[in-house]
């Protein structure tokens, strides 16, 4: 019955997580919608909505616990001070990649193109932790050679401009690199802090920071923000404080390792979505690198056997 239970459990966690694939590849649809709007407005509003929508989820969290105090190795961190700074930090960071996907979006880059294009944040973290002094597999860079194959095939192949490289799909991809760089820091702070304080802190903090650059470089339309509420909305609301909080529940139940593996998906139901909702078109050229590219970032999540991490 334990085991039964414990099973159910898991099936329970992974069908939210699944849920929790779909709600952020939806987002890139919101995103692409929203893209009528410069990128620093769009941002400000949304990142600034998800970061408070969050902090009801983050106060019952931590109610529940029960304690604001958590020991690691003999010493005492202050969970909320440890949150507060961890998210500012966290959240500049997220203020840049964010803006860069956004602006990349907003240069005409397809929601289901960008899914994938971010996606390859989970090869540069691996190559990036070599200047922390960790090692990197044979396979992972095998996985880094397919990425660069797929991005080419999904960017540039089949084009008649040849090896030019498109705006939009430059600024996206240089997001994927600093949200590998978000992902380490996030790692730093992950196990002094709590995670939803953090992420609502981080989500503030991006917020704030784009509408400050908003206010310096853009001159934002209010009837053209009231005009697309519903995207701005459903980004901020709903892929941020919804999505964070399905992520956090679906975790506690499901395997790691299967908890990667199904939110990767989010790439795919950016294509779909972009398909569905947006009109998007793939090229047959472009499906394969979208393939290719999903292939390179699934494979360095699957367990090891002993011995291959040597």
């Amino acid at each position: 019955m334990e085991r039964d239970e414990e099973m159910r459990q898991k099936r329970k966690g992974n069908l939210i997580l699944l849920l929790t694939a779909m709600v952020w590849g939806l987002g890139f649809v919101a995103q692409k919608a929203g893209a009528e709007l410069q990128p620093f407005t769009y941002n400000g509003i949304r990142m600034l909505l998800g970061g408070v929508v969050l902090l009801p989820v983050v106060f019952l969290f931590m109610k529940n616990k029960g304690g604001k105090h958590v020991e690691n190795k003999d010493k005492q961190y202050n969970v909320v001070k440890s949150s507060i700074l961890g998210g500012i930090i966290c959240g500049v960071v997220l203020c840049i990649a964010s803006n860069l996907q956004q602006f990349g979006i907003y240069f005409q880059t397809d929601a289901s193109k960008a899914g994938f294009i971010t996606s390859l944040y989970i090869l540069f973290v691996p190559i990036l932790s070599v200047f922390f002094g960790k090692k990197v597999r044979p396979l992972i860079w095998g996985c880094v050679f397919l990425g660069g194959l797929g991005f080419y095939l999904l960017t540039m192949a089949g084009k008649s401009n040849g090896f030019v490289l498109e705006k939009g799909d430059l600024f996206v991809l240089i997001c994927a690199f600093v949200f590998a760089w978000h992902i380490i820091v996030v790692d730093f702070f992950a196990t002094k802090a709590n995670g939803l304080l953090l992420s609502s802190v981080q989500f503030i903090t991006a917020g704030i920071l784009s509408l400050i650059l908003m206010g310096i470089f853009e001159q934002p339309d209010i009837d053209k923000i009231l005009s697309l509420r519903q995207p701005i909305l459903y980004s901020g609301l709903v892929s941020t404080g919804i999505g964070y909080t399905l992520q956090v529940v679906g975790q506690k139940n499901a395997e790691p390792t299967t908890a990667t593996l199904i939110m990767s998906l989010e790439s795919v139901f950016a294509v779909i979505f972009g398909v569905l909702l947006m009109h998007e078109r793939i090229t047959l050229i472009e499906g394969i690198g979208c393939l290719v590219i999903f292939i390179a970032v699934v494979i360095p999540q699957l367990p090891q056997k002993a011995g291959d991490s040597k």
